[in-house]
C-alpha cells in the first residue's frame, strides 16, 4: 500500500468512527433555568460595567487609528514636495 492509500484509509476509518459515535450520556434535567431575581440584576449590573468600560477604550483606539492616518499622510506629503 503506498502513501496516499494508506492516508485515505485513515481518513475514512477516522470518518466512520467520528460518523458512528453517540452522544454523550449526560443527566437528564428538565429545569433549564433556576436562578433568582438576584443572579439576573447581578448579572446585568457586570454587563452594564463592561460596557461602561469599552466606551472609553473603542474611543482611545479610534483616536489612535485617526493619528496614525494623519501622519501617513503628513509623511508622505512631505516625500512628494521633495
Amino acid at each position: 500500500m503506498n502513501a496516499k492509500n494508506s492516508l485515505t484509509a485513515i481518513c475514512g476509518a477516522l470518518a466512520m468512527g467520528l460518523a458512528s459515535s453517540t452522544g454523550a450520556h449526560a443527566a437528564a434535567t428538565q429545569k433549564v433555568y433556576s436562578s433568582g431575581i438576584l443572579v439576573l440584576v447581578f448579572i446585568g449590573f457586570v454587563a452594564l460595567v463592561v460596557v461602561v468600560q469599552m466606551i472609553p477604550a473603542i474611543i482611545t483606539v479610534i483616536g489612535m487609528i485617526k493619528g496614525l492616518v494623519q501622519n501617513r499622510k503628513t509623511e508622505a506629503a512631505e516625500v512628494r514636495s521633495r
